[in-house]
């Protein structure tokens, strides 16, 4: 079976990626469940692509249903290298419109309920995630959002809060005196995820309100979120188009790459022949 490299994950609004050729639908069943949905392959250009929506056709899943490692493991049993997310957050800035594009490079952790990573009974592996994002695959992301004439900013502190309720006044404003720049719901823990898969991870912010501590914009309702975001899925789907080409062929340089080289600590003798199973896909090499 012929390998894809790139990997995007549709947030809300995207569900499909118009300009794929070729298309297939694979179900991928995984050691920790089904993913989202069915996995698009396909062709943008002459890259092949593997397409997942992370809520589901139809936005059936909530944020804290999403089964982000089931959905990683999905793509990294498919080849994956580079992942691409898409994701609906609000902005905490005044400068930071709705409308607007952000490339986020640093994260903050406020979810509660999800499974945050894919060792555990047995099996203890610690990864850097000192910079959640990687910069080689971020920076083309700006870069083709620049091309485009976007409103694109590059960096900024994207908190992920664990819904599905949108904040209270407090917790917006006491986010904002943290310094942090948008809020959002599903990049955690899939960033973490994909790390300890040594998988490249890298975020359109799309901006698509100002949270509700914003004193004259109206307070943020689901109508018109939905309604802004459907006017920057557009512009999402056509920076996909722009940088899936001109992502190189050649071996990657970043540390997402080796993440894992260094970072598991149990002695492999130790560690349960169930578990040795269950992660055969991301470990086998270091044992």
């Amino acid at each position: 079976m012929e390998k894809v490299s790139i990997g995007v994950i549709g947030g809300s609004g995207l569900y499909q990626m118009e300009g794929l050729e070729e298309i297939e639908k694979r179900q991928v069943n995984t050691p920790f469940g089904l993913p989202s949905d069915d996995i698009v392959i396909g062709k943008l250009g002459d890259k092949k692509v593997a397409f997942l929506p992370r809520h589901k056709r139809g936005h059936c899943l909530l944020p804290s249903e999403v089964n982000s490692r089931a959905n990683i493991y999905a793509l990294k049993s498919l080849g994956v290298e580079r992942i691409i997310s898409v994701s609906a957050v609000g902005s905490l800035k005044e400068e930071i419109k709705p409308l607007d594009i952000i490339i986020p490079d640093q994260l903050f952790d406020r979810t509660k309920a999800r499974p945050h990573t894919f060792f555990g009974e047995g099996a203890v592996g610690h990864i850097s995630f000192a910079d959640p994002y990687c910069p080689v695959l971020s920076k083309l992301l700006f870069l083709a959002g620049k091309e485009l004439g976007y409103s694109i900013t590059q960096g900024g502190t994207y908190i992920c809060i664990e819904g599905p309720q949108f904040s209270t006044r407090a917790e917006s404003n006491i986010y904002r005196q943290w310094g942090l720049d948008i809020i959002g719901m599903t990049n955690l823990p899939e960033a973490k995820i994909a790390r300890e898969a040594e998988i490249c991870y890298a975020t359109i912010a799309l901006v698509t309100d100002y949270d509700v501590w914003h004193e004259t914009a109206a307070d943020v309702t689901i109508e018109m979120v939905l309604d802004n975001l459907m006017k920057n899925v557009a512009h999402a789907k056509q920076m996909l188009k722009t940088v899936i080409a001109q992502i190189p062929d050649t071996p990657r340089q970043c540390l997402c790459a080796t993440a894992l080289k260094d970072g598991i600590i149990t002695r492999p003798e130790l560690i349960p022949h169930t578990v040795k199973e269950k992660l055969k896909l991301l470990i086998d090499e270091y044992l």
